[in-house]
């Protein structure tokens, strides 16, 4: 049985993320304790804040160490979104902190020397995106209309065949990195109507 566990650290647009899932049908609970994240399939790490502070958080709170045996010794998918996409990563420019490293790549602030007006950071706003494979998170996804994009750093894959989908500002810009199981998306689903409704379902696998 499908079962999305939204991890819930004191991060993130939570509410908006548990809406979309119970309009949709998407079976889900809320989680904000290690010992409750075995009974998911599938587990989506929302993040909204700095680097550093949300890895002590999620050290502290032990769901670090749980999320590493499920996602790691039982495989089972992970969905990082924004920061927690960023969690992914070996480091981020933003902070002192390690990542997981459960996708090679480090974490760099978005060139503003090629950005041609102000203001030039965050990227905030809808985009089109770019398919750089053939991925079924992007089945039925109108990549033209995009997502809501909110953030001054990206993720900056050391393996190309890692990079689902790129998003031009100033540059082409992994916006989506997956390697098996392990997905990071930079945007927001849970604000981008539509497209982000059918990236959760792809991502879950629910119709």
């Amino acid at each position: 049985m499908k079962m999305l566990c939204v991890i819930d650290y004191g991060s993130g647009n939570i509410a908006a993320i548990a809406n979309i899932c119970e309009r949709e049908r998407i079976p889900y609970y809320i989680a904000s304790q290690p010992t409750r994240l075995a009974a998911a399939s599938h587990y989506l790490l929302p993040g909204v804040g700095a680097f550093d502070p949300t890895v002590a958080t999620l050290e502290k709170s032990g769901i670090l160490a749980a999320l590493h045996n499920e996602v790691m010794s039982n495989e089972k998918p992970i969905l990082g979104i924004c920061v927690g996409m960023h969690l992914l990563a070996d480091a981020c420019d933003e902070g002192v902190s390690s990542g997981l490293g459960w996708i090679p790549g480090h974490v760099t602030q978005i060139d503003i020397s090629k950005l041609n007006r102000p203001p030039y950071l965050p990227h905030m706003g809808w985009n089109s995106v770019h398919s750089t494979n053939d991925d079924p998170l992007l089945q039925g996804v109108d990549l033209e209309r995009g997502f809501y994009f909110l953030h001054s750093y990206f993720f900056n894959a050391r393996d190309p065949k890692q990079v689902v989908a790129e998003v031009n500002y100033g540059d082409a810009l992994p916006c989506i990195v997956r390697k098996g199981h392990i997905v990071g998306a930079q945007f927001h689903p849970e604000k981008s109507h539509s497209n982000g409704i059918r990236f959760l379902k792809n991502f879950v696998g629910t119709p």
